[in-house]
């Protein structure tokens, strides 16, 4: 598998002088397209700083990160956003969805952002992918936790992005909510070949994963590779 996401000797610093803190200390790591990345670590460890970063969310203090073999450490501010649009597909534990929203109405807004044509009829087709085409006219409050998550992912899948970095996105999520969840981001690392990295404490998670990453006080521990057919089956 090709690697899409490289990153070498990742520093980030918080702070500076007798008050910096260094939350990443010298991370190196490649990512690959079809490929499920489990990042694990204690609460503190980095993790959340790192996907931030490759997200473009955050600025990195020394290090590389080449997505297609581009540099974006060091891009101006002002080019983070177009590719955060084009690149990246986020998932939050918390849904972000907008209560005043329907499922499709919420779905359709982010297509609008990445410039996608005819947002209202793509995203009542993703709706359709992750087996809500039912659900499209419903809102936030009227959907379970696993439902609003696979809005979530239906949303984050707006503008086919190669990139999906999901932070603890089965965490207030039950155990068939959760699989179903798993199920939907194993299979578009696997049909569509899009790299997938989800922070998690939850072990259901590792099942479903190609790679399992640790990260302890800002640096790689362990970086293993497992058999996610065999897991899962």
């Amino acid at each position: 598998m090709q690697a899409i996401l490289s990153i070498t000797g990742l520093i980030k610093d918080f702070g500076s002088g007798a008050t910096r803190f260094r939350a990443l200390s010298g991370v190196t790591l490649d990512i690959r397209a079809g490929e499920v990345m489990a990042l694990m670590g204690p609460s503190g460890s980095g993790k959340t700083t790192l996907i931030s970063i490759l997200g473009g969310i955050l600025s990195a203090t020394e290090g590389s990160v080449k997505i297609d073999g581009r540099e974006i450490v060091g891009l101006p501010e002002r080019e983070l956003p177009a590719l955060r649009r084009e690149l990246f597909g986020f998932i939050f534990q918390g849904f972000n969805l907008f209560p005043a929203l329907t499922a499709e109405e919420n779905v359709a807004m982010l297509c609008r952002l990445k410039g996608v044509a005819n947002p209202g009829r793509t995203a009542a087709e993703l709706l359709g992918a992750v087996g809500l085409g039912d659900k499209r006219r419903s809102y936030p409050a009227d959907l379970s936790g696993g439902q609003k998550q696979r809005v979530a992912i239906a949303r984050a899948l707006a503008g086919d992005p190669k990139i999906i970095l999901a932070d603890e996105p089965t965490a207030a999520l039950d155990s068939v909510s959760g699989r179903t969840v798993l199920e939907i981001l194993s299979g578009l690392a696997r049909d569509r070949q899009r790299a997938v990295v989800i922070v998690t404490h939850d072990p259901r998670v590792l099942a479903y994963c190609d790679r399992i990453v640790h990260i302890e006080d800002g640096r790689v521990v362990s970086d293993e590779l497992q058999k996610r057919s065999e897991v899962v089956a």
